[in-house]
């Protein structure tokens, strides 16, 4: 068992250096490594800091971003998506505290306080990182774990707004840290991704599905089947996206997801409607022969974008498995292909690249248009989440990689275009 003074001496002498590299998918530069250390030793000074250097079982947890690749608002409705764990990563230095408090103190925000003791939801927590500490904590409690407080400091290359889902970044970290502290490590990936779930939708007050915790728990790039919610088919996708030509690019719109609850509401409400006319919970459970043969008692029931948002869900479940396919197949150019359809079919049938409450703002469609003439019939390019304003993603060549970069920065603004990698590994203990 490290105290905080001893880890700090393992992260400078390159101890983890390893890890480190694995962990951020390091293609070998010194210089990425070195800003690698200095961030786990910025982490680590900054919880000795706020809380002292001797705080025995000092360890140090990394909860990733992830990116969905094929399958857009799928899950939901318990179909398949193709997501990935990305390296830009919420990192913690945490220790027990001997008491039934969690603290902690995230980069740039008040220290936050949790009692154990006190798990009911708050309504005024809604939408807050205290509704997400508390659910995860009370999930774990009612799968019959004790819980003991712990102190830790955070800080976060997650992308605010990004699509990245920092929620789900952070709802991984603080499974990861009390999984470690509390459950001597027994709770999977996929169990720490269902309760981040379980905190997200009871206590945080969003009505998401389940690929954004296990894009981030699981890691690197995966399928994931959602048929069986509760046992859902997790295949890891061994691609090696270094070697397909071609660069991720998430491009940030500078719109913001604020205030859209109602909107990525409104996608599952009215998919479940149309479910509910077949006597079903989930489209994934209604035959797409017998939706089509109904369209059109449906538009007299459900109206015309609950009929065009599930046929996106029949036409993107779908492609979610042949994206999957054609990278294990080594075939690119075919997933690049269902890549741009599935950004037509989401910008076309599920209508979520803007919001109609504020119809002037359409910086993603604007994106999107640009990004399509830069990359002139090449790459691909797609919405990216859950849509309605933020991100959107593209697959770049790498001979054009400078021409896209540079034309999507001149409309949106410097640091606007963010490279990205595949990161190997999900929610874990980096260095203890």
């Amino acid at each position: 068992m490290s105290d905080c003074t001893q880890l700090l001496t393992a992260l400078k002498n390159g101890t983890f250096d390893q890890a480190l590299a694995a962990l951020y998918a390091l293609d070998g530069t010194a210089q990425k490594l070195d800003q690698a250390r200095d961030r786990a030793v910025h982490t680590v000074e900054a919880f000795a800091a706020s809380y002292g250097a001797s705080a025995q079982g000092a360890a140090l947890f990394s909860g990733p971003g992830r990116t969905e690749i094929g399958g857009n608002h799928t899950d939901h409705q318990h179909g398949r998506v193709l997501c990935g764990s990305v390296d830009l990563d919420m990192l913690a230095c945490a220790a027990p505290n001997g008491t039934r408090l969690v603290r902690i103190q995230s980069e740039g925000y008040p220290m936050l306080e949790i009692s154990l003791d006190d798990l009911a939801p708050k309504k005024e927590e809604e939408n807050t990182s205290a509704a997400l500490v508390r659910g995860v904590a009370a999930k774990i409690a009612e799968l019959g774990y004790t819980l003991s407080g712990f102190d830790a400091c955070a800080n976060s290359t997650v992308l605010s707004g990004s699509g990245l889902s920092s929620s789900a970044a952070y709802e991984t970290l603080v499974g990861n840290i009390f999984n470690h502290f509390c459950c001597e490590d027994k709770l999977d990936a996929v169990a720490i991704a269902k309760i981040g779930q379980y905190a997200e939708n009871i206590y945080f007050g969003k009505p998401c599905g389940l690929m954004d915790q296990m894009g981030s728990s699981v890691g690197a790039c995966v399928a994931i089947d959602f048929s069986s919610p509760a046992d859902p088919v997790v295949e890891r996708v061994d691609y090696d996206f270094t070697k397909s030509g071609h660069v991720l690019c998430i491009v940030d719109t500078g719109s913001s997801h604020g205030d859209l609850t109602d909107d990525y509401a409104a996608v599952t409400r009215e998919m479940g409607a149309v479910s509910a006319y077949f006597g079903k919970k989930f489209l994934r459970d209604v035959p797409e022969q017998r939706f089509r043969a109904a369209i059109p008692a449906l538009r007299k029931e459900c109206g015309d974008r609950a009929i065009l948002r599930s046929m996106h869900f029949y036409s993107d479940d779908r492609r979610a498995a042949q994206e999957a396919e054609a990278l294990k197949a080594g075939d690119f150019d075919r997933f690049l292909s269902l890549v741009n359809a599935s950004g037509k079919s989401s910008s076309l049938h599920l209508q979520n690249t803007w919001s109609i409450a504020d119809p002037k703002q359409q910086a993603v469609p604007l994106a999107l248009a640009v990004a399509e003439e830069l990359l002139d019939g090449t790459g691909a390019v797609r919405v990216h989440g859950g849509g309605f304003a933020g991100t959107i993603q593209a697959f770049v060549p790498e001979d054009r990689l400078s021409l896209f970069k540079s034309g999507m920065e001149a409309l949106l603004g410097q640091g606007k275009c963010h490279i990205l990698h595949i990161r190997p590994q999900g929610g874990c203990v980096v260095a203890e």
